[in-house]
């Protein structure tokens, strides 16, 4: 189908004429060191099978795939076997775990498959458990764990190898809300900790905008916007955007950058001074405590004036 005419046929349209559903088609992005890179969408958007396609636990039919500096789809089965023991490492949403192992050697497992003498690796897995806050569950069984702890486990085992890249598939979907958020939280304190890239897929936008430092919105197994939170919420690309974004509160996403106007012809510049990328809600009490508007700055240079009818219009634009 690739490079024939078909391939220019809209989803529905190919699936009627040939069978075949487009799952990924045209999708091109750049995930940089260090970045945790959000893929969004609903159900059927193809993102699951996007993340997938990277290590090739699903087959491409076209394209390139670069993981840091090597060709994924020029990769042989055993190139292809040491990608995903060494540099790459996925967490799915249902854990996975060896029920008849303790949760330390569940943590070891993918060292064991290295080839890793026991005493390294197990000291290793126990270093990996006090980071997610698991020491003292090492020599329990999965299933003596509530559904937040297990997994804590298998982010402990992603980990353990220290892989370049971390894939992350709606891991925490199935979890309650609380645990869900606990969760949230630790993956955005490992990712300060290690500095390692991740790519996390997700359905949930609260999610993307916690964690991403960018989105992708997918659509059709396209993406329809990508850009940092507060790119994709105060300039939705299109009609799909704007509805996911409707009821997000603004003023704990956007920044000054965005509310700010040019400063008036003979306005006095000495009210309280801010960063430009100082979010909108954080920079409320400044303004509450001064008479005059807030001045965004950027190195120490005025770049913006940010008034109180800037952030009220920008607090009332919450909600659609």
């Amino acid at each position: 189908m690739v490079g024939t005419p078909d391939a220019a046929l809209e989803r529905a349209e190919l699936r009627e004429k040939t069978g075949c559903v487009a799952a990924v088609r045209n999708v091109s992005f750049e995930v940089l060191p260090g970045e945790v890179f959000v893929v969004m969408g609903l159900s059927g958007s193809g993102k699951s099978t996007l993340v997938r396609t990277l290590i090739r636990l699903i087959e491409p039919t076209a394209g390139e795939i670069s993981i840091g500096g090597r060709d994924v789809r020029a990769a042989g089965a055993a190139e292809l076997r040491d990608l995903r023991r060494n540099d790459v490492a996925m967490i799915f949403q249902h854990f996975g775990l060896l029920a008849h192992r303790r949760v330390i050697d569940n943590v070891a497992f993918g060292l064991e498959i290295r080839g890793m003498p026991k005493s390294e690796r197990l000291s290793r897995a126990r270093e990996v458990l006090r980071v997610v806050g698991l020491e003292d569950a090492a020599d329990q069984f999965p299933d003596q764990l509530s559904g937040g702890m297990q997994q804590r486990v298998g982010v402990a085992r992603a980990f353990a190898g220290n892989p370049k890249v971390m894939l992350y598939d709606e891991p925490f979907s199935a979890l309650d809300p609380l645990i869900r958020r606990d969760m949230q939280d630790e993956v955005c304190r490992l990712q300060v900790e290690t500095g390692q890239t991740m790519v996390f897929i997700t359905h949930d936008l609260s999610e993307a905008l916690r964690l991403g430092d960018r989105i992708a919105i997918m659509r059709d197994g396209a993406i329809v916007q990508l850009g940092t939170p507060e790119e994709v919420v105060g300039a939705p690309a299109d009609e799909y955007v704007e509805n996911f974004v409707r009821d997000v509160p603004r003023s704990q996403v956007l920044t000054l950058r965005w509310v700010m106007r040019d400063p008036e012809p003979g306005e006095a510049l000495d009210g309280p001074r801010l960063d430009v990328g100082t979010i909108v809600r954080n920079a409320i009490p400044a303004l509450a405590g001064s008479e005059r508007p807030v001045l965004a700055v950027d190195d120490d240079r005025v770049v913006g004036v940010v008034d109180r009818v800037s952030v009220l219009e920008a607090i009332a634009g919450e909600g659609g």
